[in-house]
């Protein structure tokens, strides 16, 4: 689609108020605007985030001038109190200043090469500095008779200057003479301002003035080619845009007026509301506008940033144009020897093909690329594109290619369509909803101006095809015509063409309805991205988008080919080179390598041809399979992703996903040969392996990948899992090695291996817990534990260490403590054992370890005669507390010719155990005097422990008493260091 010229968008970036704007200034790549501004301060805004992000308070009078110097990081004020100020714009640093004049400093040019400024002022003279001679006075211009308003430097030749004065004349200098090469008069009144025209055709000038007049001059014939009417207060501001064919010119009447810069035609009137306009500022290779008003600074965006330009990738040329200026650069034609790199500039050598008739805003080849249309000023004309020769013209606002490179459509107004074939108007039509816009292709495609609807017309009878509720920005056509992108402002949609579909709708006339054939597209994509430009090669879309990225979409599959530095545009691709070919806005072409190969097997695949398919693929290269296998394995083609790639991580991942738990084993173990040692990555992959192996029962596997993992935690849980005493041995050995103390802590407990559980905890230095746990499971090792502890405590404070005390020598404070030492020899000789066989447990038990009683158990064994106590111990009652289970700690003792009757609750809670002599041949009754006995002793293991509750409180007492040496408020006795869970 080829929008005319002067169409043009106006769209407002930046609103900022603030105190009467005097000057802008834009940042040639920052997205800064600088505003000076009559209380004395300049202020500098991001138009981008709309803040402002720095501030100089200059002085208190106007500052009526400030302009950046970007190769020294400088901003440069002039003001009312005729000083010069040089400010760091980084650091806000004033570098420098002086007294220029002698009055008001009006105006400030900065010249574009050589360290020179340029100031003029109501003093009447204009003045050249040069920064790098310690800002002398280089020379003085003198020959205006009133004040000189504005200055301004001839982009063409940067020895000449042009200035505007109240005395009514614009006058041309030169940079070595103190005179004026010539006056332009013409203006009734004062001239406030004056701007050179940047095209290469037009030796313009022009001015604004107190008489309402803007007046265009011819500086080489020094006349007045044209005057523009129509402000109704003083013009204060002028400027010809350096990059749109239009003028601007700003009034203390509020309104900005846009320009044709070829018909001088009024294009637009802008207002507002900001008061009087003071200064204008346009920049070269921007669309943007700042101005400044009374209440403050707008700027605008105007028209499209997108250069004139098209690509003939058939033959490798591309046309451009410089304002009307027709170039041609050939591809083909590049110095030998060149090799072109990615993103890199091409070294491009431009040929003059002439000047074009209008002012060009859009070119496009044809299909074939035999000939190219300009478009502008609301015409077109179809030139051969070897020769610039014309061939066919006419008036539309829009023009549009057809596939037929003979055929073509242009928009009349905005309900009239009028298609042309071999440069013959062939039909016209109305669309029913009217006409905003069209887009050529495979099919004409009609914007409703409503904006409701967009419309697909067939080119050979204009019927109407499917009618779409979206609004697209820009349309976009496969080569062969069976996918289309329809790109919206904000997300894309891929549409399917069935051909087969419309056919049969046709000659049955059926499914067709007042929107056209139901059936007839297929949304088979929807991506939130905002495409800028884009282009197919196959079934790949590839395009630019806002966030500077080349990317293409496949298959629903999005692949960033590079990541841009700033905005380009897609030219065209030339398939024989694989290289895509984008410029930027000052005409730059650079190019990216995208292999047609690549491009044509994913075309095959997503089309169901893995026949071409197959037979592409041994031309894509070894280095570009990756990006292959990636594509088939989104399409969910897992398994020949598996035989295309080359990744050995990613062929690891897609063995993994389909199950071919032997390759992936294979894969893993080349990838840890290729690395030479263990590392993270291969230790990850193994556990991934045995992770998938566990799933499938592959047990032998699973046990292989988690020793090669080194993951001590999976095998813990796969040796308790299965059973595996050995496996749960060597976890515990090579845990304990590696310094898994946790894992290996719980290897050993699960293995029964007291022990070694306690000598890990000793080895750690853990003593407390090493102390508890022998209190608890092997009470026979703990004298032996807590003398270690009493001997680390005493090394930082010997009183501390002797507060331990240990069954041995305070035997009291240990209750139950022998009763403990029998269980210890139980377990240890008989219950561990018997109760680790399944055979010795009831097929109906619902009894968990944690309910269990040793106790209990050791009486039953007893009875049973399974198992007996040593020799020559007597009989004992065992007792426990109402309130608690009887446990490891309450134990009970009974001699060979003893059995044990236990008294339960029903509970479960065990109150007494009578010890009760039985002769073994027959049953008999419980002996009275035995019981007796034993009521005794417990009156006896009563008061003993009353005896030990108050020696306890007593030694507690001692404790509170001692006073501790310094040095234990050194010692570390934090729990920080203790066994994580």
């Amino acid at each position: 689609m080829f929008r005319q010229p002067l169409r043009l968008d106006t769209k407002r970036k930046l609103t900022a108020r603030s105190d009467r704007v005097k000057c802008v200034d834009q940042h040639p790549t920052e997205t800064w605007v600088l505003c000076s501004l009559y209380n004395g301060d300049v202020n500098i805004w991001n138009y981008e985030t709309h803040t402002q992000i720095k501030r100089f308070e200059v002085c208190d009078l106007p500052v009526r001038a400030a302009k950046f110097v970007p190769r020294k990081n400088w901003v440069i004020t002039g003001s009312d109190d005729m000083q010069i100020r040089v400010f760091n714009y980084n650091t806000l640093e004033r570098i420098h200043s002086f007294e220029a004049h002698s009055d008001y400093v009006r105006s400030i040019a900065i010249h574009p090469t050589q360290p020179y400024i340029l100031t003029s002022s109501d003093d009447l003279l204009i003045k050249l500095w040069n920064w790098d001679r310690n800002w002398a006075c280089q020379q003085v211009f003198e020959g205006h008779t009133h004040y000189v308003m504005q200055i301004v430097i001839n982009p063409k030749d940067n020895n000449t200057f042009a200035s505007a004065s109240l005395d009514t004349t614009v006058k041309v200098w030169q940079l070595g003479s103190s005179v004026s090469n010539f006056t332009l008069e013409g203006h009734e009144k004062g001239v406030n301002c004056v701007d050179y025209y940047h095209g290469g055709d037009k030796p313009y000038l022009i001015s604004g003035a107190d008489d309402r007049l803007v007046k265009i001059w011819d500086y080489q014939n020094k006349t007045c080619v044209q005057t523009l009417e129509g402000h109704t207060q003083n013009v204060s501001a002028v400027s010809f845009h350096p990059e749109l064919p239009i003028l601007l010119t700003g009034s203390e009447d509020g309104t900005i007026r846009i320009w044709h810069a070829g018909t001088y035609r009024l294009e637009s009137n802008l207002n507002y509301g900001f008061e009087r306009v003071w200064t204008i500022s346009s920049m070269h290779g921007s669309n943007n506008v700042a101005i400044g008003y009374d209440e403050g600074t707008i700027m605008i965006k105007v028209g499209r940033e997108e250069p004139a330009i098209s690509m003939d990738v058939n033959g490798g040329k591309i046309i451009w144009a410089k304002h009307s200026e027709m170039q041609q650069v050939n591809l083909k034609a590049l110095p030998e020897g060149i090799e072109i790199k990615d993103g890199e500039r091409v070294p491009v050598v431009a040929k003059d093909m002439g000047s074009c008739e209008i002012y060009p805003q859009t070119i496009a080849h044809n299909p074939n690329g035999r000939f190219v249309v300009v478009c502008g000023d609301g015409e077109y004309i179809i030139y051969t594109a070897m020769a610039l020769r014309n061939k066919a013209f006419g008036t539309a606002q829009e023009f549009v290619w057809a596939f037929d490179s003979s055929e073509y459509a242009t928009l009349e107004n905005s309900s009239t369509v009028i298609v042309f074939k071999n440069f013959k108007e062939r039909k016209s039509f109305k669309p029913e909803y009217g006409a905003e816009g069209i887009f050529g292709g495979f099919m004409l495609g009609v914007k409703s101006i409503s904006g409701m609807a967009f419309s697909f017309y067939d080119w050979e009878h204009l019927e109407l095809i499917r009618r779409i509720e979206i609004q697209p920005r820009h349309v976009y056509w496969s080569e062969s015509g069976n996918l289309v992108c329809l790109a919206t402002d904000d997300a894309y949609y891929v549409l399917k063409y069935n051909a087969a579909v419309v056919t049969l709708a046709r000659e049955t006339n059926t499914n067709i309805t007042v929107d056209g054939i139901e059936d007839a597209f297929e949304v088979v994509g929807e991506v939130n991205e905002t495409v800028k430009t884009g282009l197919w090669v196959g079934d790949c879309f590839i395009y630019t988008n806002t966030m500077n990225r080349i990317n293409y979409y496949v298959g629903g599959e999005i692949v960033t080919i590079s990541h841009l530095d700033h905005t380009m545009y897609i030219l065209g691709y030339v398939a024989k080179e694989n290289r895509l070919y984008l410029n930027d806005k000052e005409l730059n072409i650079v190019s990216y390598s995208l292999l047609l190969s690549v491009l044509e097997y994913q075309t095959a695949v997503m089309r169901g041809d893995f026949e071409t398919a197959d037979r592409v693929l041994p031309t894509i290269p070894h280095d570009n399979r990756t990006r292959v296998a990636h594509f088939l394995e989104k399409q969910g083609f897992k398994q020949q992703a598996l035989a295309v790639a080359t990744e050995p991580d990613h062929q690891f991942e897609l063995a993994l996903s389909l199950g071919e738990l032997r390759r992936a084993k294979q894969l893993a173990e080349e990838a840890e040969m290729a690395e030479g040692e263990p590392s993270r990555s291969s230790g990850a992959r193994w556990s991934r392996l045995g992770a998938a192996a566990a799933a499938a029962a592959d047990t032998d596997l699973t046990k292989t990948c988690y020793q090669a993992a080194h993951d001590y935690s999976a095998l813990l849980l796969f040796a308790a899992s299965t059973g595996d005493k050995q496996l749960l041995q060597d976890v515990a050995r090579m845990a304990e090695a590696e310094g898994e103390d946790n894992i290996a802590f719980v290897a050993y407990f699960t293995l029964n291996e007291l022990d070694a559980c306690l000598q890990l905890l000793i080895k750690r230095d853990k003593l407390p817990e090493a102390a508890f746990f022998a209190r608890s499971y092997i009470p026979s090792k703990m004298c032996e534990v807590v003398k270690l502890w009493r001997e680390s405590v005493g090394a930082t404070n010997k009183k501390s260490g002797q507060s331990l005390a240990d069954p041995a020598n305070y035997e009291n404070l240990f209750p139950e403590f022998a009763e403990s030492l029998v269980l210890e020899k139980f377990q240890r000789e008989y219950g561990f054992e018997h109760s680790s066989k399944l055979s010795n447990i009831p097929t109906d038990s619902k009894q968990c370890n944690i309910e269990r009683d040793l106790a209990v158990e050791m009486a039953q064994a007893v009875k049973a005669g399974a198992w007996k106590s040593a020799a020559g111990s007597s009989d004992r009652k065992l007792s426990s507390s109402s309130d608690r289970k009887l446990d490891s700690r309450c134990v009970v003792t009974a001699d060979s010719t003893s059995d044990l009757k236990v008294d339960s609750t029903s509970d479960g809670r065990y109150d007494s155990v009578t010890v009760v002599k039985v002769d073994s041949s027959s049953d008999s009754k419980p002996d009275t005097t035995s019981s007796l006995s034993s009521h005794s002793d417990g009156l006896a293991t009563k008061a003993k422990r009353k005896d030990s509750i108050d020696i306890m409180e007593e030694i507690d007492r001692e404790i509170d008493g001692i006073e501790l040496d310094g040095i234990v408020d050194s010692a570390d006795f934090s729990d920080d260091a203790d066994l994580s869970d």
